[in-house]
């Protein structure tokens, strides 16, 4: 690294990750058979770029200056077509999936394990972009039900203890934080992303499915190398990624 004139090192590049989710965490008959987990990445360089891409989305979808984007308030197909679309345009956003196939697994976590667990898989992610970047990578989670501050910071103590694959070099030593998208507004294209990705694999009430979304988000998803697992273990990391799975999902690998 090259000092600067100062004499002092050159700050280091930082990246923002913000997390959110879609589907039910349980493990029930009556849940979701997937959970997503998706993180739109941003580097705080483009952070007012990602601001004006928010304030023209609402004025397009027709929504007032400083309105809280949700993907389950955008009842037409147009609008969430549209919206995907847009998100997949924006060059200074990277886009990593988790999925997890609930059927596909044996039970046993209760929904903050899960969640957690799922986490897990994320963040290793999350620390292979940043670390390739140079950079640190901040992360804030979408708040949700049940899910306390204190049981994150106990999870990431006890994956530091463990044999993960997480560059811990590459993250922000503080650990992450969790708010609301209506205070932390990029938190509200998290949101888009896990909703679109949710909806091209957790089936509706009349059993059908729309890729389509995700599809327009495929430009932005993180890919690492070439090669067939590009794609499948870094932007739409699969849990279970196994015979079955991949069959269940062909689409997948060739997004």
């Amino acid at each position: 690294m090259v000092a600067s004139s100062s004499g002092q090192a050159p700050a280091a590049r930082r990246l923002h990750a913000y997390i959110d989710e879609a589907g039910v965490r349980s493990h029930s008959r009556a849940s979701s058979d997937h959970f997503v987990m998706s993180a739109v990445i941003v580097d705080d360089a483009d952070a007012a770029a990602a601001q004006r891409f928010l304030a023209t989305l609402r004025k397009e979808l027709g929504r007032q200056p400083g309105d809280t984007l949700h993907w389950v308030n955008l009842k037409k197909h147009e609008e969430r077509v549209h919206a995907a679309r847009s998100l997949g345009a924006q060059e200074w956003a990277t886009i990593s999936n988790v999925i997890v196939c609930k059927r596909h697994l044996a039970g046993g976590l209760d929904e903050n394990q899960a969640y957690l667990y799922t986490l897990r898989y994320l963040l290793e992610r999350l620390s292979w972009l940043a670390r390739d970047s140079s950079a640190i990578l901040t992360y804030t989670l979408a708040h949700i039900v049940r899910m306390q501050l204190a049981h994150l910071r106990q999870y990431e103590a006890a994956l530091k203890g463990q044999p993960t694959q997480i560059s811990w070099g590459a993250l922000d030593p503080k650990g992450g934080k969790m708010d609301q998208p209506k205070r932390i507004e990029m938190l509200q294209c998290a949101d888009l992303a896990a909703s679109a990705a949710f909806a091209a694999f957790n089936p509706d009430r009349f059993g059908n499915t729309e890729p389509r979304y995700v599809k327009e988000l495929a430009g932005r998803l993180y890919r690492r190398g070439y090669g067939a697992t590009s794609l499948t273990s870094y932007g739409m990391k699969m849990h279970p990624w196994n015979a079955n799975t991949k069959a269940a999902y062909p689409w997948v690998a060739a997004l």
